[in-house]
């Protein structure tokens, strides 16, 4: 009997060897930073995020699992990084082997970028994934007769043209507002393979989100839920952010760590007021004995620490 709790783990590490990721499960997982390379290259996120899909049978291949290649990318004559070898069109094929499935992504811009053969690609517009998908054919990218073919459905199938136009896998909208962003901390730090710089406001990490982002993205990136984000900032569920807007990727604190009280400008809101300093909105609004909901007017004195008396 002392042996069955060895064989039910062993059981247990066999199965989660052999789990595979689901589609889905990859275009969460990848979309943010095939977006990213879309900003930077101009190569629509719909065919990076496929061509990764379908090169690596959604992140399931022996290849992208053993040496973080997503693409299928032989070494090609000046690769200087690191190798494997597999049997592909012939036996024992050199492979190009990446640190992180990350690098794997941007080396698969480079690729395309400093590729005579694919040139004339770039010149397409990043939401014409139809012509994207036959150009690579054409190109040679694949010896699959139909691999456009494949590519298109792969992204009609997942609706993947939505993030051509820089939405999340979750399609929704955005509407532009003003903002407090010019008024927070320059201390900044930047998060590898993150497509936000985090800054300090008032001792917690936050971001700055742009045009077309949604706190969904946001949670992908960095791995937490979104509705922590929306606990986190003081916002309903559903509200979406606006560019420049400061969304912390962290609980606020109760009170300001530097700055004793805030002196109220025009069209200031409480909430504006706790987002500028990093304080969670109730311990805002219990310290100045006001009641939730209720505005501050213009040139009042809003304690940030103590309210003077205590």
């Amino acid at each position: 009997m002392r042996y069955i709790p060895f064989i039910i783990l062993l059981t247990l590490i066999t199965v989660a060897s052999y789990a595979q990721i689901s589609r889905e499960e990859y275009i969460k997982r990848w979309q943010l930073i095939a977006i990213e390379e879309m900003n930077r290259s101009g190569i629509p996120a719909s065919i990076t995020i496929a061509q990764g899909m379908l090169e690596s049978g959604n992140g399931n291949s022996e290849l992208s699992k053993k040496s973080n290649n997503h693409f299928g990318i032989k070494c090609k004559k000046g690769w200087t990084g690191k190798k494997v070898y597999y049997d592909d069109d012939a036996r024992n094929e050199c492979f190009r082997k990446y640190r992180t499935a990350e690098d794997s992504y941007i080396d698969h811009t480079n690729f395309l970028m400093s590729n005579p053969r694919y040139g004339s690609l770039f010149d397409l517009k990043t939401t014409d994934y139809k012509g994207w998908a036959k150009g690579l054919k054409k190109a040679g990218y694949a010896t699959a007769h139909d691999y456009d073919k494949r590519l298109i459905k792969i992204i009609e199938d997942n609706k993947l043209y939505r993030l051509d136009k820089k939405m999340s896998y979750q399609e929704l909208a955005v509407f532009e507002q003003q903002s407090v962003s010019k008024r927070i901390s320059n201390s900044t730090s930047i998060k590898p393979y993150s497509s936000h710089k985090v800054v300090k406001v008032n001792g917690i990490n936050a971001v700055v989100i742009r045009k077309g982002e949604t706190y969904e993205m946001l949670a992908q990136e960095f791995n937490i839920n979104d509705w922590e984000l929306y606990k986190f900032n003081d916002q309903r569920a559903g509200y979406q952010p606006v560019p420049n807007e400061v969304v912390y990727i962290q609980a606020k604190n109760s009170k300001s760590k530097t700055k004793l009280a805030h002196r109220v400008g025009q069209g200031e809101s409480m909430h504006f007021i706790s987002q500028m300093y990093g304080i969670r909105l109730k311990p805002l609004y219990r310290r100045n004995k006001m009641k939730a909901g209720q505005q501050p007017k213009p040139g009042q004195t809003i304690y940030l620490r103590k309210n003077g008396r205590t």
